[in-house]
């Protein structure tokens, strides 16, 4: 059984006082231990502040990108590996794995694109010049230089390497060091990605860190130079944010939480279409992979009340081709919850819905069908589809996230009614819309845009090219208002902004031009 150990200050820690056991969610059996607490975190934080800090931001835009090249380099070297590490701790199915895997390595590689493109300056430029007064040599500039420092990432359970380096890969390139704190329960993969990027020498000492266990006293470190950025519950954001550290130092500090996903299927796509059925692949692919366990998973399904009955039929045809179990078995192709506690979760979610007034229509929370596996062992749960007829009426399918794979289906009489139903789920990370008419598209991207951080939009022309609605793309803003947690991560040079701070410089146009290098731009 393998000792997780936290890499702080150069060097490996193991840590000390209450052991934590990690377990294979598919069979209970015990995959590794750690300890959560016996860290010198202060060492940490001057380690990244006294060192890394300082290397990161003497390095230019494209050297920091040749970090994240060969950070993804690692770890595609040993993907095989790392899906081994996931299929054992977190119960995925090999293509679950890759999910995560791969989004983690091409994460990695686009920021290193991102950096060639900026390449060797070690800040920004932002925009043009600005005259200031009569005087066409009296000039303002803004620029964006990175904090000095410590960027800390709390990350969560459902992603283990693709939360690590989704945060990662930003801060390092906009030249902060980083602290990142995995998910207990599923650190076995995040640990791996570290022990790679340990083995292959490819961070520039005190660029990165990784803290294997509680994440109390690391947040209660925290000083006016640093950032914050957390991936979990809205509760603990909420927690969060009201951090002594935090309000005394104003730390900056970005939240992704709970969401409310949302598919909407438009009023004059037909039962039958083309744009129909891949309205129920894209659900039912976006309720099981990963389990449902996906910020971006949809949980409420809003569909034209005359093709209600149909859309259930086409979303059970769907779902009963997922068979559930041991991932190991090649047939499998949704797995376990990560844990006992999220089953038991889901299982009161559900029922918290029904009291609501929902109906299930396919599946069961108390039983499921195994292909391999013992469920008495086992945090397994098979899709679950309810049906909730007064979507204006309902109050748990607007107000509870059920992390897992289950949805519900809300008919709907006037597509202008949508919007403000979509709405009531107060913010989330991504609302589906799957329509064949531009004045439906048009309405809904309208009407759904303020409460959301991405739409997706799904026409008969780009059914067999678009992305599946749950990806989250590197090149694109990933975040939401309101429940979502108020935060915005990535998409492209925009995620720089928040490890970075934004001076306006004013002075001689001649001389800032020289000084900032932008002269004949």
């Amino acid at each position: 059984m393998v000792e997780l150990q936290s890499h702080l200050a150069g060097k490996w820690s193991p840590g000390s006082g209450k052991t934590t056991t990690l377990r294979n969610p598919a069979t209970g059996a015990d995959v590794a231990t750690l300890h959560a607490e016996g860290h010198d975190l202060a060492a940490a934080y001057r380690f990244a502040r006294e060192v890394g800090g300082p290397k990161l931001r003497a390095m230019t835009f494209r050297e920091r990108g040749a970090v994240l090249k060969a950070m993804s380099g690692a770890l595609h070297g040993e993907r095989d590996r790392l899906i081994e590490a996931s299929m054992e701790n977190a119960g995925t199915t090999r293509s679950d794995a890759k999910f995560d895997i791969d989004g983690a390595i091409g994460t990695l590689a686009y920021y290193a694109g991102v950096a060639e493109s900026l390449g060797d300056r070690t800040f920004l430029v932002d925009g043009e010049g600005i005259q200031l007064t009569r005087s066409p040599r009296f000039f303002g500039f803004h620029i964006a230089v990175p904090l000095e420092g410590v960027a800390v990432h709390i990350n969560a359970f459902n992603f283990p390497a693709w939360g690590l380096a989704e945060k990662a890969s930003v801060a390092l390139l906009a030249g902060m060091p980083v602290i990142s704190k995995p998910a207990t329960a599923t650190a076995l993969l995040t640990f791996r990605c570290m022990e790679l990027f340990v083995q292959k020498g490819v961070l520039p000492e005190g660029a990165l860190q990784l803290l294997c266990g509680s994440a109390t006293p690391l947040l209660e470190l925290l000083r006016r130079d640093d950032v914050l950025a957390f991936t979990g519950s809205g509760a603990t954001g909420t927690l969060l944010r009201g951090l002594r550290t935090v309000v005394d130092h104003a730390v900056r500090i970005n939240v992704e939480a709970d969401s409310l996903n949302a598919a909407v299927l438009g009023p004059e796509v037909g039962e039958g279409s083309d744009v129909f059925r891949a309205f129920a692949r894209d659900v039912a692919k976006e309720m099981t992979q990963k389990t449902g366990q996906k910020c971006t998973a949809v949980r409420r399904l809003f569909v034209p009340s005359g093709v209600a009955d149909a859309m259930v039929a086409a979303l059970g045809e769907e779902l009963a081709q997922i068979k559930v179990g041991d991932p190991t078995n090649d047939t499998v192709r949704m797995g376990p919850l990560a844990t006992e506690d999220q089953l038991r979760d889901v299982r009161a979610g559900i029922q918290r819905l029904v009291a609501d007034g929902a109906k299930i229509v396919w599946g069961s929370p108390e039983h499921v069908d195994l292909v391999a596996g013992d469920a008495a062992k086992g945090a397994f749960i098979g899709p679950v589809l309810l049906r909730h007829d007064a979507p204006a009426k309902a109050e748990a399918v607007h107000a509870h996230e059920v992390f897992g794979p289950v949805a519900t289906l809300l008919p709907y009489e006037k597509l202008e009614d949508v919007p403000g139903l979509v709405a009531r789920g107060d913010g989330s990370l991504l609302a589906v819309v799957h329509a064949e008419d531009a004045k439906t598209v048009a309405a809904l991207v309208r009407g759904l845009a303020p409460h959301h951080g991405r739409v997706w939009v799904a026409t008969e022309k780009v059914l067999d090219q678009a992305t599946a609605p749950g990806m989250v793309l590197p090149s694109c803003v990933h975040g939401g208002p309101g429940r979502a947690g108020g935060g915005e991560e990535l998409g492209g040079t925009r995620g720089l902004a928040f490890y970075m701070q934004r001076t306006a410089i004013q002075g001689d146009r001649a001389m800032l031009e020289r000084v900032l290098d932008v002269r004949g731009e």
